[in-house]
C-alpha cells in the first residue's frame, strides 16, 4: 500500500482495504491490525477492513511501515485464517529545499593561481592586496525548473601566502653608540627588515657583509621578532678606535624559485657604531707577578715592584695598596706611589714557603674604579737551622756483645732545604774523641753507626752510658748541634735478643714508674677498706634484735592488761606503724629469726597506703610469707596491735567482750595454710580440754 507524505485533509486518508474470502457479508467477522503505528498512526475498521492514516506522515522521518492484519470471529475472537503481513510505503513529495550540509565553506587558493575548482576571474591575485573573498553559491532541485526548491551557502576563499616579496629595511642607515667597557656578548642595537609575506616566507637571516668591524661585532636573528641583534664579540677601546661602520644584509631563508625573476630576495643597510669613552680601571703591566725573597731579608727591604697605568685619556695617577684579607699577618707593605713591596715582619721559609697577596690599584680621581692583581712571593732558603737527630734514639748494648758490633744506626734531619741536598758531618765532643767504650762511623747514606770498642759490659758496673754527638751540615755558614745518645746495657740471649735491661724491665713492662704503682696500689687498698666497711654496716643493719631464749615468742603467750577502745576504735593505733618500710622495695626480711640464706629482693606488691583495712593488710603479709622460699619451716607468732573492722575470719583477741572463748570456733585456722597449722593445733587442744 502507498500513502503520500505531508497529506493533510479534513478526514483521515484512506490507505487501503483488507478483505477475506471467508467474509460472506455478515457481521460475524472482525478485522484486527497490529505492527508499526497500529492504533496510533493507522486504524482499521473492524467491520469493513478499511485502513486510514490518522496523522501526517514524513517520508524523511520514516519511509515505510510493516503491519499485520487478521480476520477473527467477532464472538469468539478465534482466528479464521493465518495473519497476513503487508507494508505501507510513504511516497515522497518535494517538500525539502536543497541544503549545504557543511556550509559556510572555507577554501584556500595560492595567490597568483591560474586554475582552481572555483576558478579565479582575475589573474595574479595578490594576498598582500586582499587576503579573503566571500562567494555565495545557490543549489536548485528539479533541474532548476519551475516549482523546484533551492538553497544557498557562503564560501570564504582565502589566498595563501607564497614568498613573492623580498625583505626590506625600514631605513637605509642606522646609528648606535656603545660604551667601551660593555660586556662581551651584550646587545648594542637592533635592525629590522620587513617582509610583506607571512610565516616561513617572512623569515630572514642577517649577516655582516662589509665593514671595519666584522671581527669586532656579530649579528644574530631574533626568532620571535625577526629582528637583527648586533652584539660585541671582542673588547672595545675608545682610545684605539672610536667608531665602526658595518654593512648588514637581510635575506629570506626560504626562496620560491617561481618568483626569482621578481628580483633578489635580500636587502642591505648601513650601521654606524660610535664607541664612547668610559672610566676604565687601571691596567697592570702584568696579569700576575712572581717575586722571590730570602728568609733572612731585612725588615723594610724591597722585595719587588708592581706597575699600573690609567688607560683613559685623562691618565689619572695611580695609588697602590695591599688587600689585607690576603695578608692577615701584615707581613708586607707597599709604597702607594711607586708600587714597591717591602718586608714588614721577618720571614721563615720552614714555616711558610709561599705567600700569596693581592695588590689593589685605584685612580686618585675616582677611588671607586680599581683593579686587582695576584702577587706570589716565594721565600728562598738560607742555612739558619742546625741538623739534629730525626728522633730520640735510645740504644741497647748487650752484656755479651762483641767488639766492633754496631749498637745503633742514627739519622739526622735539617729543616733547611739546600739546593744540592743534605750532607751531614758527625763527630764526638773533643773531650770524648778517645772514648774507651764507643766509636762512630759515617755511612754512605748520610747516617751514623755507633760501635762498641770492647766487650764485657756489665749492668752492675754501669747501667747507662751517655754519648754526645756533634752534627754539622754543609751550608754556608755551616750549622751544628749536639745531640746525646743514651746507651743502655741489657741482658741478651745468645742470639743477641734483648731480654732485660734493668729491674724496671720486669716490673714496668708498660713504662710505669714505681711511684705510680705505689699510688695505684694505695687506691686499691683504700677501695677494699671502703667496701668492707659498707658490707659490715649493711649486715649490722639487717640483723634482727637479739632474742633471748625466755623471750622467744614462738612458744610463749604474751599477756597484756591494756584493752583498746574496741574494734571500731580507729584512733587508738596508727596502722602505719605495722607497715615494714622495707616492704616498699618488695624486700621483707624476717624479724624474729636470722635466716641461714640471704635471698635476693623479689618483686613484691605495692606498699599498702595508710588507712587500708587490716584484713587486706594481713592478706598481703600472708601471701608474702607463703611465697618466701627462705622462711623457716616452723611457725611464728606475729603480733598486731590493731584489730581493724569487718574481718571475715572474726577476731582472734581473747579480750573481745562480745563473745567468750567458749563461743569461738578455731577450725578455720587449719584452712589458712601451713603457716597457721601450729596455731590451729594449739586452739584445737584448748577446745578439747574444755569439753573434757
Amino acid at each position: 500500500m502507498f500513502v503520500l507524505e505531508e497529506f493533510s485533509g479534513p478526514e483521515p486518508i484512506l490507505v487501503g482495504r483488507l478483505h477475506t474470502d471467508l467474509d460472506p457479508g455478515s457481521s460475524k467477522i472482525k478485522y484486527i491490525l497490529s505492527g508499526d503505528g497500529a492504533g496510533t498512526i493507522f486504524v482499521i475498521n473492524d467491520k469493513t477492513g478499511d485502513i486510514h492514516a490518522m496523522k501526517r506522515l514524513d517520508r524523511e522521518e520514516k519511509a515505510e511501515y510493516t503491519l499485520t492484519a487478521q480476520a477473527v470471529d467477532r464472538d469468539t475472537n478465534k482466528p479464521l485464517e493465518p495473519p497476513s503481513e503487508f507494508i505501507i510505503k510513504v511516497q515522497d513529495i518535494n517538500d525539502n529545499a536543497p541544503e549545504f550540509v557543511d556550509g559556510p565553506y572555507h577554501a584556500t587558493v595560492p595567490e597568483m593561481s591560474v586554475v582552481a575548482i572555483i576558478k579565479t576571474a582575475l589573474p595574479n591575485m595578490d594576498r598582500e592586496a586582499k587576503e579573503e573573498y566571500f562567494v555565495v553559491i545557490q543549489a536548485k532541485d528539479m533541474g532548476g525548473h519551475m516549482g523546484g526548491l533551492s538553497g544557498t551557502t557562503t564560501v570564504t576563499i582565502t589566498l595563501t601566502d607564497v614568498n613573492d616579496n623580498p625583505p626590506k629595511f625600514a631605513q637605509s642607515l642606522y646609528h648606535f653608540s656603545v660604551m667601551e667597557d660593555v660586556a662581551l656578548g651584550e646587545p648594542i642595537g637592533r635592525v629590522k627588515a620587513n617582509d610583506l609575506d607571512i610565516g616561513e616566507n617572512a623569515k630572514s637571516s642577517y649577516d655582516i657583509v662589509e665593514g671595519d668591524g666584522m671581527d669586532i661585532f656579530e649579528i644574530t636573528t631574533d626568532a620571535q621578532t625577526q629582528d637583527g641583534i648586533i652584539r660585541v664579540r671582542k673588547p672595545l677601546d675608545f682610545e684605539t678606535k672610536k667608531s665602526y661602520t658595518l654593512k648588514v644584509e637581510a635575506a629570506n631563508v626560504h626562496i620560491d624559485p617561481r618568483f626569482l625573476s621578481g628580483g633578489p630576495f635580500k636587502d642591505t643597510a648601513t650601521v654606524k657604531i660610535v664607541v664612547e669613552d668610559a672610566d676604565e680601571p687601571p691596567v697592570f703591566s702584568s696579569p700576575t707577578y712572581l717575586l722571590e725573597v730570602h728568609e733572612n731579608a731585612a725588615i723594610n727591604s724591597v722585595i719587588g715592584q708592581v706597575a699600573a697605568h690609567d688607560p683613559d685619556v685623562s691618565s689619572s695617577p695611580i695609588r697602590f695598596s695591599i688587600d689585607r684579607h690576603t695578608d692577615l699577618e701584615r707581613q708586607f707593605n707597599i709604597n702607594a706611589e711607586d708600587g714597591k713591596i717591602t718586608l714588614a715582619t721577618p720571614l721563615d721559609r720552614e714555616t711558610n714557603m709561599w705567600h700569596n697577596i693581592t695588590i689593589v690599584a685605584t685612580e686618585t680621581s675616582n677611588p671607586l674604579i680599581l683593579s686587582r692583581v695576584p702577587v706570589a712571593i716565594k721565600v728562598l732558603d738560607v742555612n739558619d737551622n742546625a741538623p739534629e737527630f730525626a728522633s730520640e734514639h735510645e740504644a741497647f748494648l748487650c752484656e755479651n756483645g762483641k767488639p766492633g758490633q754496631v749498637i745503633q744506626i742514627v739519622s739526622a734531619v735539617d729543616k733547611d732545604d739546600p739546593k744540592n741536598g743534605h750532607y751531614f758531618l758527625y763527630s764526638l765532643l773533643p773531650e770524648m774523641v778517645n772514648n774507651p767504650n764507643f766509636t762512630i762511623k759515617k755511612n754512605e747514606d748520610n747516617t751514623l753507626s755507633i760501635l762498641a770498642k770492647h766487650s764485657g759490659f756489665s749492668r752492675q758496673k754501669q747501667e747507662v752510658y751517655l754519648l754526645p754527638i756533634i752534627i754539622s751540615d754543609s751550608g754556608n755558614p755551616p750549622m751544628s748541634s749536639t745531640s746525646t745518645l743514651t746507651i743502655r746495657v741489657c741482658g741478651c740471649s745468645s742470639d743477641g735478643i734483648v731480654q732485660s735491661c734493668n729491674v724496671e724491665a720486669y716490673v714496668l713492662p708498660i713504662g710505669l714508674s714505681m711511684g705510680a704503682l705505689i699510688a695505684i696500689l694505695a687506691c686499691i687498698i683504700l677501695l677494699l677498706v671502703i667496701v668492707v666497711l659498707f658490707v659490715t654496716l649493711r649486715r649490722h643493719k639487717n640483723e634482727p634484735l637479739i632474742i633471748k631464749d625466755d623471750e622467744d615468742v614462738r612458744e610463749n603467750i604474751i599477756r597484756y592488761d591494756d584493752e583498746g577502745g574496741g574494734e571500731e576504735d580507729t584512733e587508738a593505733f596508727d596502722i602505719a606503724t605495722l607497715q615494714n618500710p622495707d616492704g616498699i622495695n618488695g624486700f621483707l626480711p624476717r624479724k624474729d629469726i636470722k635466716p641461714d640464706l640471704q635471698f635476693m629482693p623479689r618483686q613484691g606488691l605495692a606498699p599498702v597506703p595508710n588507712g587500708v583495712d587490716v584484713d587486706e593488710f594481713i592478706n598481703v603479709r600472708l601471701h608474702e610469707a607463703d611465697n618466701d622460699p627462705t622462711a623457716p619451716p616452723y611457725d611464728s607468732i606475729q603480733i598486731y596491735g590493731y584489730e581493724g573492722r569487718g574481718s571475715a575470719a572474726g577476731s582472734l583477741s581473747s579480750l573481745e567482750s562480745s563473745t567468750s572463748d567458749s563461743d569461738q570456733n578455731f577450725d578455720y585456722l587449719s584452712e589458712w595454710g601451713p603457716r597457721f597449722k601450729r596455731l590451729g593445733e594449739l586452739y584445737s587442744v584448748g577446745e578439747s580440754d574444755k569439753e573434757t
